[in-house]
């Protein structure tokens, strides 16, 4: 399958080459106008879809508010804001995002959950969020956004940074499938599509192995299968202490 896998990589490669000019002349960030429209729409699908495990997971959150205070919580790639309504009532929300054309979907998002308290909405990249003071939140959450970022190594470091001793990273992101499967067969085949399209979205992440080497005291993390499309089915999910 490995031959295989090559020969129609090298095919996509060569049919997204009008892709490749269009970011090399530097008229990608057009798309980046575009993107949240199209994540809108995806983000409620799969909130549907992902309901019961987003539920699941975010029913931790409040067991990190210190007691007697509002649960701090920043969220790394927010997006339109769709985990929102997951989170506990009162929690203060700080949001940052590269992408600042989300801020349209992410007001909507706010007036939506009034049970939250919105703070601020920073543009900012996971890899550098220097606008947020060390050891200054409860917990970090990241959902599909570590496949997209540049660097996940520094992403976890800035995670690290900002949490308060006793803090926690929440994380839902889909990873690499296994080896033997069609699915490892049409990520690494797709890729280079799945890249432009997906706004830097690459669906052959390990992510497990740098939250393993990050340097939490404590992970908790499980792989499952996703109610997807085949390509993103493989998901981990849990959290990392402080």
């Amino acid at each position: 399958m490995t031959l295989l896998m090559r020969f129609c990589a090298v095919v996509v490669h060569v049919l997204v080459l009008p892709l490749h000019f269009i970011k090399a002349v530097g008229l990608y960030p057009m798309y980046k106008r575009i993107f949240p429209f199209c994540l809108n729409r995806m983000s409620a699908r799969y909130n549907a879809k992902m309901c019961d495990k987003k539920k699941e997971l975010f029913h931790s959150l409040p067991e990190f508010n210190k007691p007697g205070e509002q649960l701090t919580l920043l969220e790394i790639g927010c997006g339109t804001g769709a985990n929102f309504e997951f989170y506990p009532p009162g929690c203060r929300v700080i949001c940052t995002d590269p992408n600042p054309h989300f801020q349209k979907y992410l007001t909507k998002s706010v007036g939506d959950n009034g049970h939250l308290v919105f703070e601020r909405f920073m543009v900012a990249s996971g890899e550098d969020m220097g606008l947020v003071q060390d050891e200054s939140v409860d917990v970090v959450v990241c959902t599909l956004v570590l496949c997209s970022v540049n660097n996940v190594p520094q992403t976890l470091r800035e995670v690290h940074r900002i949490l308060r001793p006793g803090g926690a990273f929440f994380f839902l992101e889909h990873v690499v499938a296994n080896p033997s499967t069609w699915a490892y067969f049409f990520q690494h085949v797709l890729e280079p599509l799945w890249y432009y399209f997906g706004d830097g979205c690459k669906a052959t992440q390990e992510t497990w192995k740098h939250l393993e080497s990050a340097g939490f005291s404590q992970l908790k993390l499980r792989h499952i299968e996703a109610p997807l499309f085949f390509v993103v089915k493989p998901h981990i999910i849990g959290y990392a202490v402080k």
